[in-house]
C-alpha cells in the first residue's frame, strides 16, 4: 500500500507513534484496522482479517 502525505501529516504520525512508543508502520497499520473495524461493522459487512 502507498500513501501520499503532505510532510506535516507524515511528521504528526510519526510524532504519534513514537508517543505510544511504536514504530510509525505499526502505529499506521493498527489505527488503520480500528477505522476499518469500526466502518465495516456500521455497515453489518464482515471483516476479513477477524476471520
Amino acid at each position: 500500500m502507498e500513501i501520499r502525505l503532505a510532510s506535516a501529516e507524515k511528521q504528526a504520525f510519526r510524532d504519534a507513534a513514537e508517543v505510544a512508543g511504536i514504530p510509525l508502520s505499526a502505529w499506521a497499520r493498527e489505527r488503520l484496522r480500528r477505522a476499518a473495524v469500526r466502518e465495516l461493522e456500521e455497515a453489518a459487512r464482515p471483516i476479513p482479517f477477524l476471520s
